[in-house]
C-alpha cells in the first residue's frame, strides 16, 4: 500500500481521481484512516468509494469527520437532514442537476470547500461524471497567461446558474422552505486560486457561474472566458466515474470541477449530496 497504511488507493486517471478501498465509512473510522483519506483526497482532487451502502445517520458523521456540512442555498435538505440535499432525476425528466461543467456555489462569498455524492439509485448505463484538474489546467498555460490572470479578479452569479436548473419542481421546493425564486448570489473571486492546504495554483472560473472580469463588461471578457473554459476542460485533465448504487465520492471544489453527465433520458437517478463550509478564495 506504500505510503498508505489503513486502506488501498489505486487511481483512476492519469492526472485526476483515485478509489478508495479497504475502509467501511459506516464504521467509527480511527483518526488515522481519516487521515489517510483526507491525504488521498488532497493528493488525488476527487476519491471513490465503492459499495457503502450507509444510512442517513452513518453519511452524515462521515462528513462530519471530513469537514462541517453546509447548506445549499437554493434547494431544501432532507427533513430530519437538514445537511443532506436529495438529486434526483425522474424518468419523464430531460435535464439533470448541474448538467454543465462547474464548481459548486463559486458565487458565494465562501463557496464550499468539498462536496460529496452518495448513490442511491443509478440508470442501468448512464449518468456517469466527470471531473477537471484545475491544478493541471492552470500549469498547462504559456508563462504569458499565467501572469496575466494572476491580475484578475471575476464576477461570479447565481443568476448563471439557470444553465444548470433541474426538476419542475425545484423552485416550488425552495419556496416552501422559505427561499424565493428571485433571490440572487454575486461574489468576486480570484481567476487563480491559491489553495488554503497545498499551497498550489488552481485556475478558479467555470461556465456556469463566471460572468465576466472585474472591471470589464461581459462582451469584453468573453473572448479569454470562452477560451479558459474550453481550455479547463480538456480531456488530459480529466477522469470519469460510473456509478453504481453505494458509490460515494468526495471532491474538492477548491481545485476541481465536475460535469454530470445527462444521457439517461427515461431512467431514474437519485443521489445525496452533501456539501462543506469553506473559506473565502485568495
Amino acid at each position: 500500500m506504500g505510503e498508505y497504511q489503513h486502506l488501498t488507493v489505486t487511481p483512476v486517471g492519469g492526472c485526476i481521481g483515485a478509489e478508495i478501498g479497504g475502509v467501511d465509512l459506516g464504521d467509527n473510522l480511527a483518526d488515522e484512516v481519516v487521515a489517510e483519506i483526507r491525504q488521498a483526497w488532497l493528493a488525488h482532487l476527487v476519491v471513490f468509494f465503492r459499495n457503502q451502502h450507509l444510512t442517513l445517520e452513518q453519511y452524515s458523521a462521515f462528513a462530519r469527520r471530513i469537514g462541517t456540512p453546509g447548506r445549499y442555498p437554493f434547494v431544501p435538505g432532507l427533513p430530519d437532514h437538514p445537511e443532506i440535499i436529495e438529486v434526483k432525476k425522474l424518468p419523464h425528466e430531460t435535464v439533470n442537476f448541474g448538467g454543465i461543467w462547474h464548481t459548486d456555489t463559486a458565487y458565494l462569498e465562501r463557496p464550499p470547500m468539498a462536496s460529496m455524492l452518495l448513490a442511491r439509485e443509478v440508470p442501468a448505463a448512464g449518468g456517469d461524471t466527470e471531473f477537471a484538474n484545475m491544478y493541471a489546467a492552470y500549469d498547462a498555460l504559456s508563462d504569458g497567461l499565467k501572469e496575466f490572470l494572476r491580475g484578475l479578479r471575476s464576477v461570479n452569479s447565481s443568476a448563471m446558474a439557470d444553465v444548470s436548473k433541474t426538476r419542475e419542481d425545484r423552485i416550488a421546493d425552495a419556496t416552501e422552505a422559505g427561499h424565493t425564486s428571485a433571490e440572487s448570489y454575486e461574489a468576486v473571486h480570484p481567476v487563480v486560486r491559491t489553495h488554503p492546504e497545498t499551497g498550489q495554483p488552481a485556475l478558479y472560473v467555470n461556465v456556469a457561474h463566471t460572468a465576466r472580469f472585474e472591471g470589464m463588461t461581459e462582451e469584453e471578457s468573453q473572448p479569454l472566458l470562452r477560451f479558459l473554459f474550453t481550455h479547463q476542460s480538456r480531456s488530459e485533465f480529466t477522469c470519469r466515474f460510473r456509478w453504481a448504487p453505494g458509490s460515494l465520492a468526495l471532491w474538492d471544489n477548491r481545485c476541481a470541477m465536475h460535469n454530470p453527465i445527462n444521457d439517461y433520458h427515461g431512467q431514474l437517478r437519485v443521489m445525496h449530496r452533501i456539501t462543506f463550509e469553506g473559506d473565502e478564495p485568495r
